[in-house]
C-alpha cells in the first residue's frame, strides 16, 4: 500500500509569519495537533502541539507572559522536518514514525506539499488492515516454519464458509522452526472451526479455553 492511498490531501496548513495566536486558533477550531508550515510553495517546518505547548507559558509561571501569543511560527516551528513521497510504502513508514520518532510527516512531491500523514492515521490503517474495526473473531495458531502451511490451515475455514478479514504472521520467539499465524474472521462462534484446525493438528494459542482442550 501506498502513501498517497491514505495520506490527507485537504491540509491546514501555516505560514511562517502568523503567530502562536494563530497556531492555537487553528488546532482549537479544526480540531488538529500538527501543521505543516509553507512558506512561498515550500514545507519549511511543522508545527505540533508540544511545539505549541513549549511557547507557550505555564500558568504556574510567574515569568511575563507578555508577548508569548505574539511569538511568530517561525520562531517555534521544528525546522527541517522529515517529509515523504506520495509512492512511498507505508510500512517504510510506518518504520520512519518509529525510528525518527516524530508524529507527523508532510508528504511532498515536485517540491510541492501534496498531502500530510499522522501517526493517528497510520494507526487507523493498521486497524482496518486487521480487520480489528469489524465483527469477527480472533485466532492464533502456532504452526511449522514451512511452505504451504498458510493453504492447509485456510482450507479449514473454507471448508466452514468463513470469510478472511485478515491475516498476520509472525516469528515463534521460542522456536525458529515454527511461526504464528494471527487471522480475523467473520464469524462470532469460532469454536467448530477451532476444534477441526486441532483435529488438523493445528497448535491452537488462542482462543484456548479448558473447554477446549477436555
Amino acid at each position: 500500500m501506498l502513501i498517497e492511498e491514505i495520506m490527507k490531501t485537504d491540509v491546514h496548513t501555516l505560514n511562517p509569519q502568523q503567530t502562536v495566536q494563530d497556531v492555537l486558533d487553528l488546532f482549537e477550531n479544526e480540531r488538529i495537533r500538527h501543521a505543516p508550515v509553507v512558506d512561498d510553495g515550500k514545507v519549511v517546518g511543522v508545527v505540533t502541539e508540544r511545539d505549541l505547548k513549549d511557547a507557550l507559558p505555564s500558568r504556574f509561571s510567574v515569568a511575563p507572559k507578555i508577548n508569548a501569543y505574539e511569538k511568530t511560527v517561525a520562531e517555534i516551528m521544528t525546522k527541517n522536518p522529515v517529509t515523504g513521497h506520495p509512492m512511498d510504502f507505508v510500512e517504510e513508514t510506518a518504520l520512519t514514525f518509529y525510528h525518527q520518532k516524530i508524529g507527523c510527516l508532510p508528504i511532498i512531491s515536485h517540491d510541492k506539499l501534496v498531502g500530510f500523514l499522522t501517526e493517528t492515521d497510520l494507526l487507523y490503517k493498521y486497524i482496518e488492515l486487521t480487520g480489528a474495526n469489524q465483527p469477527g473473531s480472533h485466532i492464533e495458531i502456532r504452526v511449522p516454519n514451512r511452505s504451504g502451511v498458510l493453504y492447509e490451515v485456510s482450507k479449514v475455514f473454507y471448508q466452514h464458509h468463513v470469510n478472511v478479514l485478515s491475516v498476520l504472521v509472525y516469528p515463534d520467539k521460542g522456536n525458529s522452526s515454527n511461526k504464528i499465524l494471527v487471522f480475523r474472521i467473520q464469524t462470532m462462534n469460532p469454536l467448530a472451526i477451532i476444534d477441526d484446525l486441532q483435529k488438523e493438528g493445528f497448535d491452537v494459542l488462542w482462543p484456548n479455553t479448558p473447554q477446549m482442550n477436555e
